[in-house]
């Protein structure tokens, strides 16, 4: 298991290349305030001095530091450190390491106390670490000092969170034994992420520097604050040794004999030697606890970085043919997406061929069934035209110009719902092309050649619309042009007539009405009122007043008395007044009759427009624009002279295909690194079994 660090680290190296939040490896990250004690912990742990010193905040970019563990060297050299930036240049000074460590700051952080994101990483070989691989982030402070901004404190803990996040990580939560424990801002943070503790340990540092009288005993302990993963108290450098320059070595010599001294209790679970092997064992583990979730997130992230790398296509080589590929892609995709087979169905609302199919059966046919046969048209409408119709002449029967003047009117009406579903449709059609355009992989590839694609998708679909609106205004032509009476549909007038007389019987045997009856006896000389129920056909045809008696009373004398004067006048008044009636029933029986034949022939034609009109769109439209959209686009965009402009990658797929090529390299490089360790594990397996 020794060999799971090395490993890890090997993958980091990998994907510092691609972005360190690539994938989430096992770490462990050193959080503090400023002046904590940070950096003299990790040096405790190295055996070297090669971190920047000085006031104020030191650490300005994260230091991702990893130790390897080697054999002894012949040569007697301690180990030497190497720069991820520098390649493969080795570094046996660690004064050096000191020196490259502030320049690469200042490159990104500037000179005057700036801070960055951008990690350095610095990997130490030598014999006398253990192997770790800790993230040394910077000291948490609050107020900006220098060129640092005013929210200093927000950036450095964003930077903070942004580490020990990672599920993965280990918090190693570093703060001064003579600060009170419970105000510490690493641990804060650190609880803020993992509130069960479960990979938090705490490093106490400068315990000889606490107030003369108290102790370490409780806190160290876990009384204080408790620690899931343990306190482990430290001894530090005073700023006199590190001026002296004491080596290291004699600094750990002295953090033991204050333990023993102090601690003899605590002496044996604290200090820099313990905290080594504890970090090296607590990584080891938790690696291994990581391994199978690792390795399922690489392969996952492999197969995705495949798929999209076969997503942006590779480098054209000959451009005439990827270009025909291209149309066809695009010709076969448009076709399918009306014809319901495409793969990149849409799922959130109707689209393609299932929307068109809408816009007939649901949208036009509804905006049909709105219109009314007799929308528009009002009884005094209908007698105008009747009127109108006859001329100077009176008529003895209704005349069939006005029927077919009104009728013509009503079937006008359904011409602007039929142009409208040809627009619905063709919006659509502009909607499928858009479509396409954006989800085929190969014009991705090339935006110019999607330009043009669009343009003459565009083009053959303005071309065809006036010849679909065309073909409707004809057809509502054609229908205006003969109105056919003798359809097997049609009402007809007889029907019509029988039916409007048969209402109207009804209606007046249903109401007995007041008729005015003319007694011929000399001795009665009033008129008298009886119920009675008069003929249907009396009161459709106007009359005057009874035959019999205009006859007898053309046979009278002329002489008459006064009284007989007043009875006639009466007599003719109530003749006026039945004139007056029949007139009415005769127009009221002449508007229903109209308006039953208006019905009647305009559900017809309503009927077929119903049916013709989607016929003509999808013969006119999009039938045509399907039969016809391949050969335009190979007749407008396959020419030699345009391969060049047509077939130009854009930039973004170049960078993506790029960044996916290094990705899918790091990928490749972690699954065979990942596989080393199964190979490790199955020999360590094999090899105890055989003992």
């Amino acid at each position: 298991m020794e060999k799971l660090i090395p490993v890890i680290n090997k993958l980091q190296d990998v994907f510092h290349t691609v972005g360190q939040d690539a994938i989430q490896l096992p770490q462990i990250v050193v959080v503090g305030t400023q002046s904590s004690g940070k950096s003299s912990v990790l040096e405790n742990l190295v055996g070297k001095d090669f971190l920047p010193r000085g006031s104020g905040i030191v650490t300005r970019r994260p230091l991702i530091l990893q130790l390897v563990h080697v054999r002894e060297d012949t040569e007697g050299v301690w180990g030497w450190a190497k720069f991820l930036h520098t390649n493969d240049k080795l570094f046996y000074n660690f004064d050096d390491v000191r020196n490259e460590i502030e320049q690469e700051t200042d490159k990104l952080a500037g000179q005057n106390k700036g801070i960055s994101g951008e990690p350095i990483r610095l990997t130490v070989y030598s014999p006398h670490v253990l192997d770790l691989t800790l993230v040394d982030l910077p000291g948490i402070t609050k107020v900006p000092v220098g060129d640092q901004p005013e929210d200093i404190e927000e950036q450095l803990r964003t930077i903070v969170l942004q580490y020990i996040r990672n599920p993965n990580s280990i918090i190693l939560s570093v703060t001064a034994a003579n600060t009170d424990l419970a105000t510490s801002e690493a641990l804060k943070l650190a609880r803020e992420v993992d509130a069960e503790g479960n990979r938090t340990l705490a490093v106490c540092t400068k315990l000889d520097l606490m107030d003369a009288g108290t102790t370490a005993d409780d806190l160290l302990s876990g009384k204080v604050i408790p620690v899931k993963l343990g306190i482990v108290g430290l001894v530090n450098r005073s700023q006199l040794d590190i001026n002296n320059k004491k080596p290291i070595v004699n600094a750990l010599k002295s953090e033991e004999e204050f333990l023993r001294r102090n601690y003899p209790k605590l002496a044996s679970r604290n200090g820099t030697t313990y905290l080594a092997k504890t970090l090296n064992k607590l990584l080891m583990q938790h690696i291994r606890s990581c391994l199978p979730e690792l390795r399922t997130r690489v392969n996952s992230l492999l197969n995705k970085n495949q798929q999209v790398m076969a997503s942006l296509g590779g480098p054209v080589e000959n451009k005439g043919s990827a270009l025909l590929q291209v149309v066809i892609s695009f010709s076969t995709a448009y076709t399918q997406t009306i014809d319901g087979t495409s793969r990149n169905i849409e799922t959130a609302r109707l689209a393609g061929g299932a929307r068109i199919c809408y816009i007939f059966h649901q949208t036009f046919s509804s905006a049909l069934e709105n219109i009314r046969p007799l929308h528009g048209l009002s009884n005094s409408d209908v007698l105008h035209a009747i009127t109108n119709a006859t001329g100077p002449r009176s008529a003895l029967f209704i005349p069939e110009m006005a029927f077919e003047l009104l009728v013509k009117k009503q079937i006008s009406l359904l011409l602007q719902p039929s142009l409208q579903c040809v627009e619905l449709v063709y919006e659509e059609m502009q909607r499928i092309m858009q479509h396409t355009a954006q989800h085929l992989r190969e014009l991705q590839q090339f935006p110019i050649l999607r330009e043009h694609v669009v343009q003459v998708v565009n083009m053959l679909l303005k071309e065809r619309l006036p010849v679909a609106n065309s073909m409707i205004e004809d057809l509502i032509s054609i229908e205006l042009a003969y109105i056919n009476t003798n359809h097997p549909d049609f009402v007809g007038g007889t029907r019509a007539a029988y039916e409007s007389m048969t209402r109207r019987m009804s209606q007046y045997q249903s109401k007995p009405v007041k008729a005015i009856d003319q007694v011929g006896s000399s001795s009665s000389s009033d008129l008298i009122t009886k119920e009675v129920t008069p003929s249907f056909w009396s009161s459709l045809i106007p009359t005057a007043a009874n035959p019999t008696q205009q006859k007898s009373s053309s046979k009278t004398d002329l002489s008459v008395t006064s009284t007989e004067v007043d009875k006639r006048s009466k007599s003719e008044s109530d003749n006026h007044y039945i004139n007056i009636k029949n007139q009415q029933g005769r127009q009221q029986f002449d508007c229903e009759l109209i308006e039953n034949l208006i019905k009647s022939y305009f559900l017809i034609v309503r009927k077929n427009i119903h049916d013709s009109v989607p016929k003509a769109v999808m013969h006119c439209l999009v039938n045509h624009v399907k039969e016809k959209l391949q050969s335009e686009l190979v007749s407008q965009l396959y020419k030699s002279d345009q391969y060049e402009d047509l077939m130009r990658e854009s930039e973004e797929v170049k960078e993506r295909r790029e960044e996916t090529l290094e990705m899918l390299e790091a990928l490749q490089k972690a699954s065979d690194i990942l596989s080393e360790i199964r190979d490790l594990q199955f020999g360590s397996t094999l090899s105890s079994k055989l003992t």
